[in-house]
């Protein structure tokens, strides 16, 4: 009887997915009119937003990779990079366009690194913890300006976002301890560098190479927000979203927190648009509490971006864990550092 039961519970274990995609499926019919217009938004979304403000970065950072900027850096930002965050200066290089750019610019240009044998596999993962971030261009523009209606606001919450960043990037100092040193390593070694260096006879080359890697890249997020919006849509179709939210008012009650935040925090969870922009319109006389919940979800990025980083660094040896803990750790140090500017300085406390 047990081991008929066992057999059971295995053979679910081993179709899980199967199941959980049949079910996905079946909603999609179900539910095909309120997906409709969720898929038209999240298409909407990655064509006005993500393609126009990401693609040439995207584009950028693949034709950079191919000349001496990373070396360049390197030998410039070493003394900050390997005391900070116990990284090789080329490191500097994957920190910056991560904090210009925004999702998922950090992780794809550590993956890189790796991938050129540029970092170790340490320092890659180190890399991972804290470069991948959101732009100036998103929490200024987008969240600050056109979801909350202030570009102060918007501006405290980059300030945040990078403190938040160093911090995390600082304490994954610790992580692990360099293996080898891929400057050390000789010709024939398989972690020799593959990069292939631009020049006017293989300009052509690289730009298309630059450009389909960078088109590969840009589709793939297009799909994870399309699915994400449909999942979304469901969940909030279905009445799951709100016993999901049901679940969690307790909590709110206790740190005496209106429960309407609890939908946007959720939806947040999975993704950080849809997320963001439910929490921005919530009227609360303290406005405080809007704005540190947006600095917990700008740090944390969101089931959606985790799974577009999960994609990317598959393809290495690279471990997610020190991703998943920088950026679970990175939404929680933003919201404190929020939470304290707002208590310091009164230009940015938006409370009535």
């Amino acid at each position: 009887m047990f081991s008929r039961v066992n057999f059971y519970v295995l053979k679910i274990k081993r179709n899980i997915f199967g199941f959980v995609f049949m079910f996905f499926a079946i909603c999609i019919l179900i539910f095909s009119k309120a997906n409709l217009p969720a898929v038209k938004s999240g298409l909407s979304l990655w064509a006005t937003s993500v393609v126009p403000s990401l693609f040439p970065f995207f584009v950028s950072t693949e034709l950079l990779m191919h000349t001496n900027i990373v070396k360049i850096l390197g030998i410039l930002l070493n003394p900050f990079m390997k005391p900070l965050f116990n990284v090789r200066g080329e490191g500097s290089f994957a920190l910056i366009m991560g904090i210009i750019s925004g999702y998922p610019v950090g992780a794809k240009i550590a993956t890189s690194f790796r991938k050129n044998n540029i970092c170790s596999k340490e320092e890659c993962e180190r890399l991972l913890s804290f470069t991948n971030n959101s732009g100036p261009l998103f929490i200024i523009g987008t969240v600050g300006i056109l979801m909350f209606g202030s570009s102060v606001i918007g501006l405290l919450l980059f300030i945040t976002h990078i403190l938040a960043c160093i911090t995390v990037g600082i304490i994954f100092r610790f992580w692990k301890k360099t293996s080898f040193s891929p400057k050390k390593t000789t010709q024939n070694s398989s972690n020799k560098s593959t990069r292939t260096f631009v020049n006017i006879s293989n300009l052509g080359e690289i730009l298309s190479e630059s450009i389909t890697n960078s088109i590969s890249t840009i589709l793939l997020i297009g799909g994870f927000v399309v699915i994400f919006s449909c999942i979304i849509s469901i969940l909030n179709a279905s009445g799951i979203l709100n016993s999901i939210v049901n679940l969690v008012n307790p909590i709110f009650r206790f740190f005496n927190i209106d429960i309407t935040f609890a939908k946007g925090l959720i939806t947040g969870l999975l993704e950080i648009t849809n997320g963001i922009d439910i929490i921005s319109s919530i009227a609360c006389k303290k406005l405080s509490i809007n704005i540190i919940f947006t600095a917990f979800l700008l740090g944390f990025g969101g089931i959606s971006v985790f799974l577009q980083v999960f994609s990317i660094t598959s393809k290495t040896d690279l471990s997610i864990k020190p991703y998943i803990y920088g950026k679970l750790l990175h939404g929680i140090i933003a919201a404190f550092y929020t939470f304290i500017f707002i208590n310091t300085f009164s230009f940015f406390n938006f409370d009535i």
